[in-house]
């Protein structure tokens, strides 16, 4: 499977959660800890928790890939999942405009 089939899996697992704001981070040419990144939030630590599992879920169970490892607990504001060539963030709305990737890495256009 390719990186951005997995990535397509991952856009998919988060929508079927409810997923917020998903976003996919094309990070290839900046940096080599991964090729993408998938940024999306959710309202509550439960969602958060429930978002992070259906995409472990999935991509275990219907493409036999498992995670390189995870960070975060049910109750943190941030989880991570990392399958080396992707990585998915899942974050609070409070957390993810803190921490703000999508302008770190230089995705966003810049504000008139």
């Amino acid at each position: 499977m390719t990186s951005k089939e997995m990535v397509d899996k991952i856009v998919a697992a988060l929508e079927s959660k409810k997923g917020i704001d998903i976003e996919v981070l094309d990070v290839m040419e900046k940096t080599t800890l991964a090729d993408y990144f998938v940024i999306a939030s959710g309202n509550s630590t439960t969602q958060i928790k429930a978002l992070t599992d259906e995409v472990e879920y999935v991509l275990k169970n219907e493409c036999g890939i498992y995670p390189d490892h995870i960070e975060g607990r049910s109750g943190d504001k941030w989880m991570l999942i990392d399958y080396k060539d992707v990585v998915v963030h899942v974050f609070h709305p409070e957390e993810r405009a803190n921490y703000d990737l999508e302008k770190l890495w230089q995705t966003k256009k810049p504000e008139a």
